[in-house]
């Protein structure tokens, strides 16, 4: 740097080149000169004390002028040498410019060297089938364009014209390996235009793997095969070739063979061309697939996948693995959904046997993870496996729910009879946990105490709190019986699974309770006889529900507290009697709209009036008959009778309320008035027939004014519309007789004054009418 600055000041013509270095050295020797003798002075001064002060002045002289010297030599340099230090540094800059410019067209000469050998070694090795190597050139070749492309100048021509290329020889390299691989694994699937919807249409499936070429140790990869997967992998194609492959196995291979019990799989081995795989189909009666038969399946086609392919690792992974872990979720998920499903026990005794099932599943994945298939301790498949106590609750109590609903959407009308001696048949349960020891004092506790008890002289009927006599549907038996199997089955299983069933139960009810009076809505009301059944159901129901509950309560892990189906009675008993009393309005309206074609029942002189009137008595009459005979041997004797009675008294009160609205009743209407009572008098009692011995049936027809409110009252008015003044008083007896229990002062009063003429026996009689 020196000899540079000195150059740079010699050329300038201001300092000399030897002159500068000339002066320094002088003045060197001068300050060694001057520190000599100042040291000698001081010697001599303070150690030889020795006067000196005239030599002192002479070196003070001399220091001051060597100082002086230097002072102007440092000065020289400051001004001529910085002076021109600005334009020294410019100049470097540009020659260092130049030598960075340089030194990129050396790297960029450079780079399209090894682009041009990359080139050249990729176009051999892919010639000569090496394509793990040029895979690599590949990558080199990628590198240097990458490298040309950071230059500033890398929108020339030539650099798009490289990476063109570039992107053209990586198509080519990936065409090359895809058809390499196409040989490895032939796919021959079915048309494109078939449907896959059955077992036929899989049978077109054959995959050919082709190890590339005959080798004398099986168990090691073909060179050509293990260099297309390290090609593909090099290229990042390798996931999404096997990712591909693993869809198309997946659909036509392993889906089919889990769906389909009938379709097998077959391997015929070639010791030169690998093995192929097909699809045979074998007649089977069985509806889904055995776990045991699935998992022989897939084991099959992966074992062959893996002795012919896919046993390389490439980066320290094998694709295998790749493999598995694209396909293992949604394989795992249909095997769950088509085959484990439905092996899934429908009895809990069957439970003891699903440990096979367990135990196959578990050498299925041991199996899968040996050949590198699958990682990882637990998995969806295994834990659905091992969870089969909740999976078979979850299952009974859907099935249960399943049928319970087709049971309440049959037919209702399919019934069976049902006594008081009618008791549900529960199985014998088991005994209840609890010391023997307990059981046994309390037994002779109770002994004792039944020794010293007194019976009363009166006991209860046998028939107490037993249900009368009536029919129920088919459907509803079976619903009952379905609810107690249900409960048995809680009765033997886990405590978890118990508790799923027992509410279940509950949910069977309550799916009752909104199901059957929605979806049999329009035939409730329109039928009588259905409503009729659809009564004695929910208090069939209701009465079974009181004692249910507790039959099981000593033999399920519920906790204290819980209602168990009492709570639900009130409710199927209120829903009972809405139903039937709807349709009781539905009998009524029906009944009110044909009396109310009589006319009034005024003027019945008139042939026409009569001739109405009589026609919707009639009809009244016809319409009970029907009732009569569509609920008998349904409803209950009591229900029978209170629902006719109750129709019936509607009848008759609008009967009464008609007449007794009159204000002229000429002899001729009295008399036909008089023959309509008499016609239900005489054939309303008829109607009630609730047994089908019509010889049992008399005690009811007797019966009829404690079913029929306004029987009395009709009997009254009949005797009045044919008797005299003082046959009317007499039957009034001061207010004591039949006629003043029946009927009050101003109606009797009412009737007279239409019955009768404005005469002083009328009004005779009328004062008579008092209480």
């Amino acid at each position: 740097m020196s000899s540079f600055v000195t150059e740079v000041l010699a050329s300038s013509g201001k300092l000399e080149k030897d002159d500068l270095a000339c002066k320094i050295s002088k003045l060197s020797r001068k300050v060694e000169e001057t520190k000599e003798e100042v040291t000698d002075m001081i010697n001599k001064k303070y150690i030889e004390f020795i006067p000196s002060m005239e030599g002192a002045e002479e070196l003070l002289a001399q220091v001051l002028s060597v100082s002086k010297d230097i002072d102007l030599l440092k000065s020289c340099i400051e001004n001529e040498v910085q002076q021109n230090l600005h334009d020294a540094v410019t100049e470097y800059a540009k020659l260092k410019q130049q030598l960075e410019k340089n030194t990129a067209v050396i790297n960029l000469l450079k780079h399209l060297q090894e682009f041009d050998t990359a080139v050249e070694e990729y176009h051999r090795a892919l010639q000569e089938k090496n394509y793990v190597i040029a895979a690599k050139q590949h990558g080199n070749a990628r590198a240097s364009v990458d490298a040309l492309k950071a230059w500033k100048d890398n929108e020339l021509p030539l650099v798009r014209a490289l990476s063109s290329e570039v992107t053209i020889q990586r198509e080519n390299l990936i065409h090359h390996l895809g058809v390499e691989w196409q040989k490895l694994a032939d796919w021959k699937l079915p048309s494109p235009k078939t449907e896959l919807t059955s077992v036929k249409s899989f049978l077109e499936t054959v995959l050919h793997l082709n190890r590339g070429g005959s080798k004398a140790d099986e168990s090691v990869p073909h060179a050509l095969l293990l260099s297309v997967l390290q090609a593909l992998s090099i290229q990042g194609e390798l996931h999404k070739k096997i990712k591909l492959f693993g869809q198309v196995l997946f659909k036509f291979m392993l889906k089919p063979l889990i769906v389909y019990p009938s379709l097998m799989v077959e391997v015929s081995s070639q010791p030169e061309h690998g093995a192929v795989l097909t699809l045979q189909c074998k007649e089977t009666k069985a509806e889904h697939p055995d776990p045991s038969q699935v998992y022989n399946k897939v084991l099959t086609v992966l074992k062959t996948l893996h002795g012919n392919l896919f046993n390389v690792s490439i980066d320290e992974k094998k694709v295998s693995e790749i493999l598995g872990d694209l396909i293992w979720e949604e394989m795992s998920e249909c095997i769950i959904r088509e085959c484990l499903v439905h092996s899934i026990p429908t009895n809990s005794n069957q439970l003891a046997e699903y440990s096979e099932v367990i135990k196959q599943t578990e050498d299925f994945e041991s199996s899968l993870k040996e050949m590198g298939y699958l990682a990882g301790d637990s998995t969806d498949l295994l834990k659905y496996a091992r969870n089969v106590n909740c999976h078979f609750a979850s299952k009974k109590c859907q099935d249960v729910i399943v049928a319970a609903r087709k049971l309440m959407t049959s037919e209702m009308h399919n019934t069976v009879k049902i006594t008081p001696e009618y008791k549900l048949s529960i199985p014998k349960l088991p005994s209840p946990s609890g010391g023997e020891k307990e059981r046994k004092e309390s037994g002779k506790k109770s002994a004792h105490y039944d020794q010293q008890s007194l019976e009363n002289e009166k006991q209860l009927s046998p028939s107490t709190l037993c249900l009368p006599v009536c029919r129920i549907s088919e459907s509803v038996q079976q619903l009952m019986d379905l609810a107690i199997h249900t409960l048995s089955e809680a009765v033997g299983s886990s405590p978890q699974c118990a508790v799923q069933l027992f509410y279940t139960v509950r949910n069977i009810f309550h799916l009752f309770y909104d199901v059957v009076p929605t979806y049999h809505k329009d035939n409730l009301l329109k039928l009588p006889h259905l409503a009729a059944i659809q009564h004695n159901n929910c208090m069939f129901i209701a009465h079974q529900l009181l004692t249910l509950g507790f039959q099981f309560k000593p033999h399920l892990p519920l906790k204290d507290g819980v209602s168990y189906f009492v709570d639900l009675v009130p409710g199927f008993r209120r829903l009972g009697a809405r139903c039937f009393v709807a349709q009781m309005n539905v009998q009524k309206a029906e009944m009110l709209e044909r009396l109310s074609t009589a006319r009034n029942f005024s003027n019945l002189d008139d042939e026409d009036n009569y001739s109405a009137a009589s026609k919707a008595i009639r009809q009244v009459i016809h319409q009970l008959r029907r009732l009569g005979k569509v609920w008998q041997d349904v409803l209950p004797v009591n229900i029978y009778c209170k629902a006719i009675g109750t129709l019936l008294n509607t009848a008759i009160s609008e009967l009464i309320n008609k007449i007794m609205m009159l204000e002229d009743i000429s002899n001729v209407d009295g008399e036909r008035l008089r023959t309509l009572c008499q016609t239900i008098i005489e054939e309303g009692p008829l109607v009630f027939n609730p047994l089908p011995d019509e010889n049992k049936n008399k005690k009811y027809q007797e019966e009829v004014p404690v079913y029929v409110k306004k029987w009395m009252t009709l009997k009254e008015v009949s005797m009045v519309l044919n008797a005299n003044l003082q046959e009317i008083v007499d039957r009034w007896a001061e207010g004591k007789g039949p006629l003043a229990v029946e009927f009050s002062c101003n109606e009797m009063k009412s009737l007279i004054r239409a019955l009768f003429k404005n005469t002083e026996r009328r009004a005779a009689a009328l004062a008579k009418i008092v209480k």
